[in-house]
């Protein structure tokens, strides 16, 4: 094979690769474009939002906070990333938006978890005999001041909440006082071990699409540019 025909083959290549990975990041850009819009100026985007405590339809869980659901399921920030849950924006400042538990359970928040909370479901409702769990997270301020409800300290282990218990507030913490994330709630479904504990969260293959959960059309690769709200599946 001659020289120009191997570069020409490296260059066509390169062009199909760049245009696939540009096809696959186009929906990711437009929720982004959405969150910015939303995080400007919450009112005038008010159709967006779904409220704590809704469930729509048949779904089992109910909606874990006020927000725009801006991220899904297996969303892309990045080449080879794939997002494990939902980002919920509620467009106030830190502390103010309230996180409900989306379904009752057994909650557990570790020594060492500044924002985050984890509720054991021992019998998931839409496969019943597993144990799912749900996870919470950003609910803290910038520096690691949490904003989890005072019921749950750190430590706190299989304590019984209901549906709707209140948890704590939205807040901005990544874990570096220098890089707060936006005002929002993580939300995901995490596999069970098989040891009664839960799996890593950061591995998409270890969580669920929480889609059939909540009854919204939360998964990335499905929806493409739905708003995700009661009545759209």
């Amino acid at each position: 094979m001659s020289k120009r025909l191997i570069l020409s083959t490296l260059i066509v290549g390169g062009m199909a690769g760049g245009y696939l990975v540009y096809r696959a990041m186009q929906p990711r850009t437009s929720r982004t474009i959405s969150v910015l819009k939303w995080l400007r100026n919450p009112q005038a985007h008010a159709d967006w939002a779904m409220q704590a405590g809704t469930r729509c339809n048949e779904a089992p869980f109910i909606f874990p906070t006020d927000g725009f659901v801006g991220y899904l399921w297996d969303d892309s920030f990045r080449p080879g990333h794939r997002h494990q849950g939902i980002d919920i924006f509620g467009g106030n400042a830190p502390g103010e938006t309230p996180v409900v538990a989306a379904y009752g359970g057994y909650l557990t928040r570790l020594p060492e978890w500044k924002s985050s909370v984890i509720v054991r479901i021992p019998d998931d409702p839409l496969r019943p005999g597993r144990q799912i769990w749900l996870y919470y997270t950003h609910m803290a301020d910038q520096n690691g001041a949490s904003y989890i409800a005072p019921e749950f300290p750190p430590g706190t282990y299989n304590t019984s909440v209901a549906a709707g218990t209140l948890l704590g507030y939205q807040g901005n913490y990544s874990g570096d006082p220098f890089n707060p994330v936006g005002v929002h709630l993580h939300f995901s479904i995490v596999l069970d071990d098989g040891n009664g504990s839960f799996r890593n969260e950061l591995e998409i293959h270890n969580t669920l699409d929480p889609s059939p959960y909540l009854g919204l059309p939360l998964n990335a690769r499905e929806n493409k540019g739905e708003i995700p709200v009661c009545g759209n599946k």
